[in-house]
């Protein structure tokens, strides 16, 4: 199978007033975490493990517009973010910011694709 699009992060230049807007605007619940100047957003229910209940749906995050998320990124899951590294090189792309720790929840990353999107890459631990 291949690698899903599990999560999305909008980008913010004011991350209470976008809060604001998007459960005023969409209802969608607002969970920070300020260890990680991070804002999850819950746009479907989820079960115990976190994960969305409904088919196809996904959650996403916020965060302060800096860095590799100045725009709107999608994120895709894969089982070795190193080797899916490698594979973005040698297809065209290019890394914009490497493998990192998120504390113990897993590995993030952010590659470039062909075109110059930003993609972010989510592995659990």
């Amino acid at each position: 199978m291949s690698d899903p699009v599990v999560h999305f992060e909008l980008p913010a230049d004011d991350v209470d007033r976008a809060q604001r807007f998007y459960q005023q605007v969409f209802g969608w619940t607002t969970t920070p975490m300020p260890e990680f100047d991070y804002v999850m957003l819950g746009t479907a229910p989820t079960g115990p493990d976190g994960v969305p209940s409904d088919p196809g749906a996904i959650n996403g995050g916020m965060t302060p517009r800096r860095g590799p998320v100045s725009v709107p990124v999608v994120t895709v899951q894969v089982d070795d973010i190193d080797a899916a590294l490698r594979r973005v090189e040698q297809g065209g792309g290019r890394v914009v910011e490497g493998r990192r720790p998120v504390g113990d929840m897993g590995f993030t990353a952010y590659i470039a694709d062909s075109e110059g999107n930003t993609v972010g890459l989510w592995q659990n631990p």
